[in-house]
């Protein structure tokens, strides 16, 4: 079943400190102490404004009329006798009893958006039933299928259409499928599990021939609205802000290994992965969370944020979550939009290795002030920051973690079993989110979903072991450093580790890439290495050329602990210059050139690298954000070629040691990499175990 946003289970602790527990209590909805302001009605004489959530999914939907990224499908399979005139009853009742639900959207002259409250419609108008054709029961599923895709992936148009379209799919007089469809401008997922709950209470109801057991609702959500507004103003509302200003100072963008360039402008084209936690896990996890006075969400956040630390070597970690606003009574069972987005930033000293319980403790505080201060529509705060503009992600966090319950668990439909099925295609809010969904039994299961325009199915299964992995070895030891704890699955640890297939290597890692290459074109000088097109290049030639671009970098002042940014196409150039870069006692920089400008910027400023090599037709683009030294092969091909061939004399290893541990994996797989590729195959020319560099 598709999901929208989902609201976090952050909630602290009952078993921590005083202020977790007010928090707790306030998050639930009940009272801190103190009299409550009481919402008021709204002047329906006036033009009703929009909340702040609201105004946001309003400019999107205005900026992409078509776009399907803020449409929250709710697709269930009824098996058995369905009432559809119940059904129909149902849906027409909850229509009328929330305004949202029949509400559109219009502009003032003078380019404001309003609410439009339409009155209540026949139920017949709120449901729609279409039987499936199709001769045969493999002919009607996929029939459905195609079904439920357009209606899931059909847009709404917020002037003139109410933001929920309901249809129900006959297949057999026991077999139904039906399938809502919200625009987020009137949804989230706490209002999805508020629409099953009522539902189920109206069609029981209907069956039996009973009235609406249902209470009239205090407030409707246009109440609401012109009610936050008057909130989000005053002192109070600075202070939050200059909170978030002070956390997310200096906050980096994470940059996740991908399997494609970044495209200039994101796509939320997405897919996802399903998973399911090993079934001793979640009670370790609530454990762990009850001894550190906290929660499973902030545990299983920790663990997330250090599986992103590890897949891309940054100790500055930013993810966004989600939480519902609907800390008050009389807002608990309104639908609407009524979540805001929170940074959850986690951050220590790089060269640094903390504990997973320091960790968790960050994580903890982190959480609390971040629920102390989430009043912000994240809209606002990103107006506010002003952070670097990037068509390419999304801005403030790029990673997501969300824990909810299950939303079936609020369905009871009598003489009918309820099943999830999976309507419309998933779309990506960011670059990759990690949902944990929590069943009526304590059990776990989890969904990463993924932006398909970025990573393969293979990755995102990777992201979903490494988790469960680390996780599972914080909760066993959770004093263990984080760079300690196990994140690679038993098969992964065997390709690793060189013992799979029995490819174990003899020697301990002692060599860095670029020595393991030199001894190879001694042995195979005239061995093929390099295939780019129609250019090739033997060891011997590889190897000279890489000899010279080190010595010009060495002139250039690069040695030990420098980084040099690599900026160039796939091409002849590039094998020579990654080996010129080690060589000359560096570490090398990658900058794809399909990123825009100002990401080079970024990147090359915060590396702190001062030399770039590049190619003529990438200068222009580089000399806008970067002001070091450009090394451009094709323009000073004649002043390297005077260079020597010989290999640069080694200036000492005490410098080289922070850089020399990412070039010292390289070896257990080029040892083994040529064996496995042709097994009791000598080619002319190549040494036995030789590292073959070809371009695929």
């Amino acid at each position: 079943m598709s999901n929208g946003g989902h609201e976090s289970k952050a909630v602290p602790s009952a078993a921590g400190t005083d202020r977790e527990e007010l928090l707790r209590r306030r998050l639930a909805g009940r009272r801190t102490g103190g009299r409550r302001s009481v919402i008021p009605k709204a002047d329906r004489s006036a033009p009703l404004p929009l909340a702040a959530g609201q105004q946001q999914m309003w400019f999107l939907s205005r900026l992409d009329p078509d776009s399907t990224e803020y449409l929250i499908p709710l697709v269930v399979r009824l098996r058995g006798a369905l009432d559809v005139s119940a059904l129909e009853r149902a849906l027409g009742e909850i229509s009328a009893r929330h305004e949202v639900l029949r509400t559109r959207y219009a502009m003032t002259p003078d380019g404001q958006p309003v609410q439009v409250v339409d009155a209540p419609a026949e139920s017949t108008a709120v449901l729609t039933v279409e039987q499936v054709p199709g001769g045969t029961p493999a002919e009607r599923e996929r029939r459905l299928t195609a079904l439920v895709a357009a209606q899931t992936a059909a847009p709404f148009d917020l002037e003139t259409d109410w933001p929920l379209r309901a249809r129900v799919f006959r297949l057999t007089e026991n077999d139904h499928v039906l399938c809502l469809v919200f625009h987020h401008i009137a949804c989230d997922a706490w209002s999805t599990r508020i629409l099953l709950t009522e539902i189920s209470a109206l069609y029981g109801a209907f069956t039996a021939g009973r009235p609406s057991p249902l209470e009239p609702l205090p407030v409707q959500y246009a109440d609401y609205a012109a009610w936050q507004r008057d909130q989000l103003s005053g002192d109070g509302l600075q202070r939050q802000l200059a909170h978030w200003r002070t956390a997310l100072d200096g906050a980096a963008p994470t940059e996740l290994p991908t399997d494609r360039p970044r495209p200039a402008t994101r796509s939320y084209a997405g897919a996802e992965v399903l998973f399911d936690f090993p079934a001793e896990l979640p009670q370790a996890v609530r454990e762990l969370a009850v001894a550190q006075e906290t929660t499973p969400f902030t545990v299983m956040m920790a663990a997330f944020q250090a599986v992103i630390a590890r897949s891309t070597g940054q100790s500055d970690i930013s993810v966004g979550t989600v939480v519902s606003g609907r800390a008050r009574p009389e807002l608990q069972s309104l639908i609407g939009y009524g979540i805001n987005s929170l940074v959850l930033r986690g951050h220590w000293d790089e060269g640094t290795d903390p504990a997973f319980t320091d960790l968790l403790d960050r994580t903890r505080r982190t959480v609390l002030d971040a629920f102390d201060h989430q009043d912000v529509p994240f809209a606002q705060l990103v107006d506010e920051l002003q952070p670097e503009r990037d068509l390419s992600r999304t801005p403030l966090y790029q990673i997501a973690f969300t824990m909810h319950e299950s939303r079936l668990d609020a369905v009871d439909l009598p003489g009918l079993r309820v099943e999830p099925y999976s309507g419309g295609a998933p779309v990506a809010k960011c670059d990759l989110t990690l949902q944990v969904e929590e069943s009526a039994d304590g059990s776990f299961h989890g969904r990463v979903e993924y932006a398909s325009a970025l990573f393969d199915r293979e990755t995102a299964q990777r992201t979903a072991r490494h988790f469960l992995q680390l996780l599972q070895s914080a909760v066993a030891a959770p004093s263990t450093p984080i760079s300690r704890l196990s994140m690679l699955d038993p098969a992964e640890h065997a390709i690793v580790s060189g013992s799979l297939d029995g490819h174990r290597p003899s020697a301990a890692v002692e060599r860095c890439v670029h020595e393991i290459f030199a001894e190879r074109a001694v042995l195979s000088p005239d061995a093929v290495a390099v295939i780019a097109g129609d250019v090739e290049l033997t060891y011997a030639e590889l190897d000279a050329r890489a000899n010279q671009l080190a010595h010009h970098l060495r002139d250039l002042g690069v040695g030990p602990e420098s980084l040099v940014g690599v900026c160039l196409e796939r091409g002849p150039d590039l094998m020579p210059t990654l080996l010129g870069v080690l060589k000359a006692g560096a570490g090398y920089l990658p900058l794809d050139p399909a990123n825009p400008a100002d990401r080079f910027g970024f990147v090359l400023a915060d590396a702190g690298a001062q030399v770039v090599v590049t190619s003529g037709e990438l200068v222009t683009v580089l000399d806008e954000v970067f002001d070091g030294e450009l090394v451009v092969l094709d323009r000073d091909a004649q002043t390297i070629a005077t260079r020597p061939q010989t290999a640069p004399e080694t200036t000492g290893r005490t410098g080289q040691h922070r850089l020399r541990h990412l070039h010292l994996r390289v070896d257990r797989p080029a040892e083994g990499c040529d064996a496995d590729a042709h097994p009791g195959r000598a080619a002319a020319g190549d040494g036995p175990g030789a590292l073959r560099l070809r371009r695929g």
